[in-house]
């Protein structure tokens, strides 16, 4: 654990495969092969990695797409039997190791009795939703169940990429896959589908139901930090039902570093969100560890403020 002195450390986007999961993806979700072996390891290997760059404590999710493309009773057997082997990981290792559950959003009344089994039975910190489900977009009414439950156990929902729906693919990344694959992912593709996530979330009233609602975005808050006071103006003009963008944005939404080990854009971020909303996170395997920790070493913040994003806001809002 953190020598005496320093702050604990913990990353909140870590990634693993579920075996079982991991049989049903096909295409890019396949990974390199380095990539696949961190992926697959939950011992020695993540350890090794962990304590070569200061990480205390991993909040282990499953990898992309998870259980969001499967048919619904797939979905929610394939879940359950993953967040139980990930609970004897957890239970293993609880100095190292949380969780966030896999949720079988395919079948949302399924999904929200996992959220509830989860946290109240297994000891999970929140749940994981990657990308659209089976093509839909999460704020759809039909998911509402899942944010009354995530309220009524306060626990957040962590929104993540996944692949482009396959007609955005089409209409505005064809030309440029074969030379630029990435840019249907981490490059721009993810940004893209997530930011969009997030602002329907805001627009479909679902935090005006749910008043306590918390939401995680990752790579720091996929571009919309940056954007709010834009997208809050543009809002505001005639034409448009009125709401309060930016003020419910920053009421209901947390974000991490993940994949985004930016000064300026934590700059920006913190001084859109404030410091108290932003969590440290690496993207690991896709990200290395070391830069990230490294990153937030040597940036010229205040220890308190470097403690709050290392550890002190995920204990409060994980309750850890």
């Amino acid at each position: 654990m953190a020598p005496e002195g320093k702050p604990l450390v913990i990353a909140l986007e870590e990634h693993y495969y579920d075996p079982e999961v991991a049989k049903t993806f096909d295409g890019p979700e396949g990974r390199a092969p380095e990539i696949r072996r961190r992926l697959d390891d939950l011992g020695e290997l993540r350890l090794k990695e962990m304590d070569e760059a200061g990480i205390d404590v991993q909040v282990l999710s499953h990898g992309a797409p998870s259980t969001q493309r499967l048919d619904a009773p797939t979905a929610v057997r394939l879940a359950r039997d993953a967040n139980d082997r990930l609970a004897k990981v957890i239970a293993a290792r609880p100095d190292r190791f949380a969780g966030f559950a896999a949720l079988p959003t395919p079948d949302p009344k399924a999904a929200a009795a996992e959220l509830e089994r989860t946290i109240s039975e297994l000891g999970f910190k929140g749940a994981m939703v990657h990308g659209l489900t089976n093509g839909v977009f999460f704020d759809d009414k039909r998911f509402w169940p899942i944010f009354e439950r995530a309220q009524a156990l306060d626990v957040p929902l962590y929104v993540h990429p996944a692949a482009p729906h396959s007609a955005v693919v089409d209409a505005y990344y064809k030309d440029y896959v074969k030379d630029f694959p990435a840019i249907l992912n981490a490059a721009w593709g993810f940004t893209v589908e997530t930011a969009t996530q997030g602002i329907r979330l805001v627009l479909s009233g679902v935090f005006d139901a749910y008043p306590d609602l918390k939401i995680i975005l990752g790579h720091m808050g996929e571009g919309l930090p940056f954007l709010l006071w834009r997208i809050d103006h543009a809002l505001s003009r005639p034409g448009n039902r009125r709401i309060a963008f930016r003020e419910q944005f920053s009421r209901h939404f947390y974000i991490t570093t993940s994949g985004n080990f930016s000064t300026p854009a934590l700059l920006c971020s913190m001084m859109e969100l404030g410091v108290d909303r932003i969590l440290f996170s690496v993207d690991w395997p896709f990200v290395q560890n070391v830069p990230g920790t490294k990153w937030m070493s040597e940036l010229q913040l205040s220890a308190e403020d470097k403690t709050k994003i290392l550890s002190g806001n995920a204990k409060r809002l994980l309750k850890m």
